[in-house]
Order: C-alpha cells, then sequence, then structure tokens
C-alpha cells in the first residue's frame, strides 16, 4: 500500500484509499455510509450501532463489516476517518473514544450535549493532534456557498438583516435534545459563516406545545459584532417543512431555499437607479425591482461536505468546519434558552 506522510503536524499517514468508518446508524449516519461507499478513493470499512438489524440492513446496502460495539470496530476495522452520528447525548463519549484511537473524525452537530462537552472535546482532540470537523451541512449547500460569495463580492451592499426559517413537523426521532439545541445551531452557523461575525447577544422567546421534555419552538433574536440583526423562526409545530434563509441589505434581498437549493435576488429598484457611488451616501428608498432566480449546480450537500473533509484530511489542511465553530453556534444556541427562560437578552461577545 502506498501511504503518503501528512505535513506538518499531522503525524499519521494517510493511504492512498481511506477506509471509512460510520457510528451511528439513524436517517444521517446512514446517508454517511453511502456517501462514503460512493466516494472515489475511499472504501466504507465499517459501520456501527446498537441496533444489530440496522448494522446489517445498512451492511447490506453499502458494503463494509457490521459492528454493535465501537471498541471491537476501530480495533478490527482500524478506519481512517470516521463519522459519528449518535444521537447528541453520547457525542462527547463516542468522539471521545475515537479521538483516543487516534482516528480523524466528523461529528454530526450539534458537536456535543453541551458547551463544556463541546470544549472538552475540542482540547482532547487537540492535544492528540486528531483532525475533527462538525457536521454543520448548510455551508456545504451550493446556494448558501454562492450568498456568502456574493456578499463578500459587495453585489448586496451593507447588510441589514438576516432572517431563518426551519419548522416543520414534530420528528419522532428527537427525544434527547429541544428544538433549539437540534435545529437552531444550523443557521445560527450559516449567518456566521455569511457574516463573518460573531453572535453579541440573543433575545428570545420558546414554547413547548408537544408532550416532551424540551422546547419546541423557538422565536429568536441575535444582534451580530458587525451590527446586522438576525431573526431565527424555528419549531417542531408546523405542518410543512421550511427550510428559507433571507439576507436583505441596500441593494435588496436574497433568498435561500435550502431544501431546493436555489438562491433569488430580489433587487431594490430605487438601489438600482441610483448612480455608481450612490453606497457612498445614505439610502435614500426602497421599491420593488426586478427577481433574479441565479442558476446553481444542486450537488449534494453531505457528499460535498464529506469531500471537503477528505480532501483537507490528504492535503494536512485544517479541516474546514472546525470545533470552535461548533462550540460558537453551541454557546449561542444555550444563550436563546437562558434568554428564554430569564426573559432577559444574554450577550455573549463583547466587539
Amino acid at each position: 500500500m502506498n501511504l503518503r506522510a501528512l505535513p506538518s503536524r499531522y503525524t499519521c499517514l494517510m493511504p492512498e484509499t481511506l477506509r471509512a468508518a460510520v457510528i451511528g446508524l439513524g436517517a444521517m449516519g446512514t446517508n454517511h455510509a453511502r456517501v462514503y461507499a460512493s466516494l472515489p478513493g475511499v472504501e466504507l470499512a465499517a459501520v456501527a450501532d446498537l441496533d444489530r438489524e440496522r448494522v446489517r440492513a445498512v451492511a447490506c446496502a453499502h458494503g463494509g463489516r457490521g459492528y454493535t460495539d465501537v471498541a471491537a470496530m476501530l480495533a478490527e476495522a482500524r478506519p481512517d476517518v470516521v463519522s459519528v452520528a449518535v444521537p447528541t447525548r453520547a457525542h462527547a463519549e463516542v468522539a471521545g473514544r475515537v479521538v483516543d484511537a487516534g482516528v480523524p473524525l466528523l461529528v454530526e452537530k450539534p458537536l456535543a450535549a453541551n458547551t463544556e462537552e463541546g470544549v472538552w472535546l475540542r482540547d482532547r482532540a487537540a492535544a492528540a493532534g486528531v483532525p475533527m470537523t462538525v457536521g454543520h451541512i448548510e455551508r456545504f449547500n451550493p446556494a448558501v456557498i454562492e450568498l456568502k460569495r456574493r456578499i463578500e463580492s459587495g453585489e448586496l451592499g451593507r447588510v441589514f438583516q438576516v432572517h431563518a426559517r426551519r419548522v416543520g413537523p414534530f420528528p419522532e426521532r428527537v427525544r434527547d435534545v429541544g428544538v433549539v439545541l437540534d435545529l437552531a445551531p444550523h443557521d445560527i452557523d450559516v449567518m456566521r459563516f455569511v457574516l463573518g461575525a460573531e453572535v453579541a447577544r440573543v433575545q428570545a422567546e420558546t414554547e413547548r406545545r408537544v408532550a416532551t421534555d424540551h422546547e419546541d419552538m423557538l422565536s429568536g433574536l441575535l444582534r451580530f459584532t458587525n451590527g446586522v440583526v438576525g431573526v431565527l423562526d424555528v419549531n417542531w409545530l408546523t405542518p410543512t417543512k421550511i427550510r428559507e434563509l433571507s439576507v436583505l441589505g441596500e441593494r435588496g434581498m436574497f433568498v435561500v431555499d435550502y431544501l431546493a437549493r436555489e438562491l433569488t435576488f430580489y433587487e431594490n429598484d430605487h438601489a438600482r437607479a441610483e448612480s455608481a457611488d450612490w453606497a457612498a451616501r445614505h439610502l435614500k428608498g426602497v421599491s420593488e425591482g426586478p427577481v433574479h432566480f441565479i442558476e446553481i449546480e444542486k450537488r449534494e450537500p453531505l457528499r460535498v461536505e464529506i469531500e471537503a473533509f477528505v480532501a483537507a484530511l490528504r492535503a494536512g489542511m485544517p479541516p474546514p468546519v472546525s470545533p470552535d465553530d461548533g462550540i460558537a453556534a453551541m454557546a449561542a444556541a444555550e444563550a436563546l434558552v437562558r434568554a428564554a427562560l430569564t426573559g432577559e437578552s444574554v450577550t455573549l461577545w463583547i466587539a
């Protein structure tokens, strides 16, 4: 087998064909297995779950040896990369085992059950020199990638507000966390990614309308360090699934449909009519203008995410989404829960 040394701080050797493994075979973990099995230069070596029937089904569908014991899988299959997609409450324990085995890993979001566990896991991986990334999949949605590119190029002018709607029916699969920790980190991370800014403070209201131990509705308000206002509308109470992000600025509004992987620009006709140096002056008005449907290559975000992590490992580069990114999203989500409980704003970052 040809081995190539990774440069700089990574001391492990990466084979030409990476042996991948997946721990946790729910809906997300099963998709990780499918993607690994289809990637050039990657072999799905093993899958693991406590449910024997699920292990058998995924192994039969996508290949790899099946396990119900993580320690045995790590020792016998000897993977080069692992995806951890177990329930949130078990992230730190299972991911910690993978780190102790010295294997690079992708941990599905949220990174851990709370920020303390997330910091512990980050520090453990750093001390061991093990590359770790967090599965904030929406960063790899082609519509989000194109949105970030256009905002950074100045097409929107000054950004005023970013508004996310992530709503849908109650998922029977989720019992260990509420809607804030399960869903809100997606959009908190995308807002940080697109704006290039941190959450400075938050305010929130939550409700618990379904008979569970956790909240199932969030109305959140975020102020970012660059002055942009973020709005979060997140729930498990809407009878139709909506995944949408809008970014409002001087020149109009971009709208991302996460599910369709589409990006639309609603132009401010008043701004379009201004002279070339209009951005240097105060915006004088807003009026309805042309609508632009932006053509985007509709690649699967999960595949793009895993490809990016594998490419980073091969190149010896930092992972595309750092543990610090995962911790920042978790800290903001926890602050939203605290703000809802106290009725007061919670400060996270002083610019």
